[in-house]
């Protein structure tokens, strides 16, 4: 990638959290704005996810849609091997000739989950509901 700034827009819709293999999320309509600055050996990696995802209601698993709402940064840099300990920085091998950011979007994507997933009060499926009362 040349020095300077580059913008990358992406849709995400369900097929791509199959092919990551998510069991929490059973769809999405997702925009993602990703803008690098490429300086040196250091790539600056701005993240902005916006849209919806559908996820199954805990108490009545009927889907429901969670809307998300995220930023996330993280700077990439050239090093002898791989390491993600941190939050902040990720050092990637020098002989990579590329970066596939799928992991990065996922995982943002997945830590905007609630613990608990629930609809708004009075949204949940009736029948199913009454079906778990007996």
């Amino acid at each position: 990638m040349p020095i300077g700034t580059q913008e990358f827009e992406y849709h995400l819709g369900g097929d791509f959290f199959v092919n990551m293999e998510s069991l929490d999320i059973h769809g999405a309509d997702l925009d993602v704005k990703l803008l690098v600055t490429h300086k040196s050996d250091v790539y600056d990696l701005e993240f902005e996810i916006d849209g919806e995802i559908t996820l199954l209601c805990d108490r009545c698993l009927a889907e429901m849609q969670y809307a998300v709402a995220e930023d996330y940064h993280i700077v990439v840099k050239d090093g002898e091997e791989y390491c993600d300990a941190s939050d902040e920085v990720l050092i990637i091998p020098e002989n990579e000739n590329y970066f596939n950011v799928a992991k990065l979007i996922y995982d943002t994507v997945s830590l905007s989950i609630p613990m608990v997933h629930v609809h708004e009060e009075g949204e949940c499926n009736e029948m199913m509901s009454e079906e778990l009362k007996k």
